[in-house]
């Protein structure tokens, strides 16, 4: 049995928040990619209908890497990265799991994405992903 969420998230200082909706459980990627590895960043995919931001005018800072895809956002202020838009998932976000206050009973789902590889595994990540 599935049942639905509203989350409650956003970055260490409140200058950047929001409303993510999913199910339970929460079916979350733990990646191992450079900058994954380093931030300890918990992938929950969501469409852009599934993420209501609030954050102020130039309260986001952008950073590009490798193929420039991805568009990291990170809080002007505080530096965290509580969600971004990622190269997996073009049209829609990645919510930091880390960044959401998650009721005590949630049930969550953690799955392993090996994304050094990430050329050779995006299809077990986004089966229809064309690279």
């Amino acid at each position: 049995m599935t049942d639905q969420l509203s989350l409650k998230g956003g970055c260490h200082c409140g200058q950047v928040s929001f409303i993510v909706r999913t199910r339970t459980p929460i079916v979350v990627f733990k990646c191992n990619c450079s900058i994954c590895s380093m931030t300890g960043f918990q992938h929950l995919f969501v469409s852009p209908g599934d993420l209501d931001l609030e954050v102020p005018e130039g309260a986001l800072e952008e950073y590009r890497f490798n193929t420039g895809r991805a568009r990291h956002l990170f809080c002007r202020i505080c530096g965290i990265k509580a969600f971004y838009v990622p190269r997996s998932h073009p049209d829609g976000f990645s919510v930091n799991l880390r960044c959401v206050e998650l009721p005590q009973n949630a049930l969550v789902d953690f799955h392993r994405f090996d994304g050094r590889n990430w050329e050779t595994n995006i299809q077990r990540l986004v089966p229809d992903k064309k690279i």
